[in-house]
């Protein structure tokens, strides 16, 4: 018997949208060096823009569930003022004018996209709690697996990354608290050789032995996505 094709538990809607974006968007080859992530994982990855995402989203075969700034899940208003002021002028560094211009055109899409994406909005004060508390579940109860975007991107985005914040590992401890160590997953998308490389997993309880604070684990594991995404620094820290 053939094997069903995987699909993401997302509406009818916005399928059919993901299907005309494939005709766009040539699938990356995806490179995982310990297996194919499993259900109710935490996975970190390089943005790229907004290439990781969309790849992601596109073509992923395992359940996923991605982390993002609320600013993206808050309504049109919300995302115009977001592309237009912080992702293409202080992230991608075009001028302002440019910027505002662009996005009044690529909003409605971004808007759309977005709320097919259900996402679990992110946020940098006390509403964090609730970005926890939806994760939780969704790999509790709905073996999703969270994606999270946690690079420091206030100067733009690059290739050698150059910090991690530490959110996921707030995430990482609250499931262990619940009884869950929870494998994470490291993976770096190369737009140069459209491959989406996933290193080996790693179980929190193990991060949490070797390192004393949330700031080691996160700046572990940004030497490993800056690893994988260069061959060469890889075989240096080897």
């Amino acid at each position: 018997m053939k094997n069903k094709k995987f699909k993401q538990k997302r509406k009818a809607w916005f399928r059919a949208l993901k299907g005309l974006l494939k005709a766009h968007f040539k699938k990356p080859k995806f490179i995982y060096s310990g297996g194919k992530p499993t259900n109710g994982s935490i996975i970190l990855s390089n943005h790229e823009g907004a290439s990781s995402p969309m790849m992601l989203e596109i073509y992923a075969d395992f359940p996923i569930r991605m982390w993002g700034t609320y600013e993206m899940n808050s309504g049109l208003k919300s995302v115009y003022k977001y592309l237009s002021r912080i992702y293409f002028h202080e992230k991608k560094h075009w001028n302002i004018h440019l910027s505002k211009f662009v996005a009044i055109f690529a909003c409605p899409f971004v808007n759309l996209f977005y709320k097919g994406l259900n996402l679990i909005a992110t946020y940098r004060d006390v509403r964090l709690y609730n970005t926890i508390s939806e994760s939780v579940r969704a790999i509790k109860d709905n073996q999703e697996n969270i994606v999270i975007f946690p690079e420091k991107s206030d100067n733009g985005y690059f290739k050698h990354l150059t910090g991690f914040y530490a959110g996921f590992v707030v995430l990482a401890q609250q499931l262990f608290k619940s009884g869950i160590d929870v494998p994470i997953y490291v993976a770096y998308y190369k737009t140069e050789t459209r491959e989406f490389i996933f290193d080996a997993p790693v179980l929190f309880s193990e991060l949490k032995a070797a390192y004393g604070s949330k700031a080691e684990i996160a700046n572990h594991l940004l030497e490993r996505c800056n690893a994988i995404g260069d061959p060469d620094l890889q075989q240096k820290t080897a």
